[in-house]
């Protein structure tokens, strides 16, 4: 069967120091799959564009932040994620210089700066544990994952560095 993913994007915006980064907390609508969940900013590619275009135009809607300075991470593949079963592609982005006023929330939720090291203690989706580290990790290497989900819960995760 031919895999045919929703495509989208995942931002990381730091701050200047890259202390603090930047997340949603999903709590406007209870309908919301996401909902009271912490999150990076992002969501799914429109047609006409490419990925970068994407996350530019995601960052710019969710945040009122222009993103400067990009750096793709990495790739996860999410087989099964979607509310109804849904597969995802993500590019997973680092956005270390922008411009522009920051919104306090937007309609999905409440936009907080977090302290890098208390992510971890937030209600995150159980899967983003297993990849953040790479993302938060300033020199790392660029990765690409696959992480099945059922059920809600990640049933396994493997990836490749390069």
């Amino acid at each position: 069967m031919a895999f045919t993913p929703i495509v989208g994007t995942l931002g990381y915006v730091f701050n200047e120091d890259q202390t603090q980064v930047l997340l949603i907390h999903r709590n406007k609508r209870e309908s919301d799959t996401h909902f009271g969940k912490y999150n990076g900013l992002g969501g799914k590619m429109e047609s006409g564009e490419d990925i970068v275009a994407c996350m530019h135009r995601e960052i710019l809607e969710e945040a009122g932040l222009y993103c400067e300075e990009l750096e793709l991470r990495g790739t996860i593949s999410w087989p099964g994620f979607g509310k109804d079963g849904e597969d995802w592609l993500g590019f997973i982005f680092r956005i270390t210089k922008y411009t522009g006023e920051l919104l306090q929330e937007n309609h999905e939720g409440t936009l907080q700066w977090v302290p890098v090291e208390k992510v971890e203690s937030l209600n995150l989706w159980e899967g983003d544990r297993f990849f953040l580290p790479m993302v938060f990790d300033r020199n790392g290497k660029s990765f690409h994952g696959v992480m099945p989900y059922r059920n809600g819960l990640p049933v396994s995760w493997s990836y490749t560095t390069l």
